[in-house]
């Protein structure tokens, strides 16, 4: 039956994905050994701090949640993701398993209103939202872009789409920390200290703009039929309330940038640099309401096409929190 042999090519892509990842891991994990062993020869103490900065940082190896996003990733097909999209998840995968190597340490690039607007660390606007907390943090969070990066990557086109994800991403950053300033002069002092890691706020800045892209109708919600123009407040507050580690900010921040882009002339500002860079217009297909950004357009797809037909791979809409570490300094 067609199922069955469905299931088979399944379980095959999970084992040749599990090869190859342990492959990899043995390998590098392989050369670091190479190289602790020329050290304990020569400097211990270096080989202390070595060791020290390994087990925090970097070249986890193989962990649950990687080998669980890459036989997703499998399942689907490589050629059903366009490549922005691709590219971005497993750069951020390798980037967590240790393979790149990188001028600075995972929990040190977190945001903070501290890291950017007293230590003016700007580069944090940026790295801190390739970082991940752990394997299921990046899983959840690279499970949830793969599904909105498809559908957005495929209506704006690859160029457009990158640049847009730049945007957004510095965007949600800055607002990240506008909100800690403002928490901190109003709310609670320690809020400029609160520092957070992670790609979920870029993602909530994602849902807004492809619920928009959408006509509108209803969604499910934990078991809860919302309307779809609601539905990305719901889950803001469920994962605050069900994931204790969440940065709210982080993800409100990411929602505030997403609202920005569609509603304001921020959007149309951005719209216009992307097509002037590019040549390539950025077409939106709805129009709601007063909302003259929307034009009732097809969608535009310069360099890269998907046969629509094609299933999902089996999974559906799922979303993580930024995790945050108090008491930064």
């Amino acid at each position: 039956p067609r199922s069955h042999d469905l299931q088979i090519q399944n379980d095959s892509n999970i084992l040749i994905s599990i090869v190859l990842l342990s492959t990899l891991a043995q390998y590098f994990n392989g050369v670091w050994f190479s190289e602790t062993k020329k050290v304990i020869n020569s400097q211990p103490t270096v080989l202390i701090n070595t060791i020290m900065r390994q087990n925090r940082s970097r070249n986890r190896g193989l962990e649950l949640g990687v080998l669980l996003l890459f036989s997703e990733l499998l399942s689907i097909g490589y050629d059903k993701i366009p490549p922005v999209t691709l590219f971005t998840i497993i750069g951020q995968a390798l980037l967590y398993m240790g393979i790149f190597e990188v001028p600075w340490d995972k929990w040190d690039a977190c945001i903070s209103g501290d890291a950017i607007l007293k230590s003016k660390d700007y580069k944090r606007l940026l790295i801190s939202t390739i970082e991940h907390g752990d394997d299921m943090h990046l899983y959840y969070n690279m499970i949830s872009f793969v599904i909105k990066g498809r559908s957005l990557e495929k209506r704006y086109g690859s160029t457009n789409f990158a640049i847009l994800l730049g945007f957004i991403t510095v965007m949600t950053s800055a607002l990240y920390v506008g909100i800690a300033a403002l928490g901190a002069n109003y709310i609670d002092s320690s809020m400029m200290k609160t520092c957070a890691i992670g790609f979920s706020g870029v993602i909530f800045a994602l849902k807004v703009i492809t619920t928009r892209e959408e006509p509108p109708g209803s969604t499910f919600v934990s078991g809860l039929s919302v309307s779809s123009k609601y539905a990305v407040w719901l889950e803001l507050i469920l994962i605050h309330l069900l994931v204790p580690n969440s940065s709210f900010m982080g993800h409100f921040a990411g929602l505030l940038a997403g609202l920005l882009y569609t509603n304001t002339f921020v959007g149309s500002c951005l719209d216009y640099i992307i097509s002037l860079v590019t040549g390539w217009p950025m077409y939106h297909r709805y129009n709601y309401d007063t909302d003259k950004r929307y034009p009732r357009q097809e969608p535009y797809n310069p360099g890269y096409t998907e046969n629509t037909s094609s299933n999902r791979g089996g999974f559906t809409r799922t979303s993580y929190g930024w995790r945050q570490n108090f008491g930064y300094s």
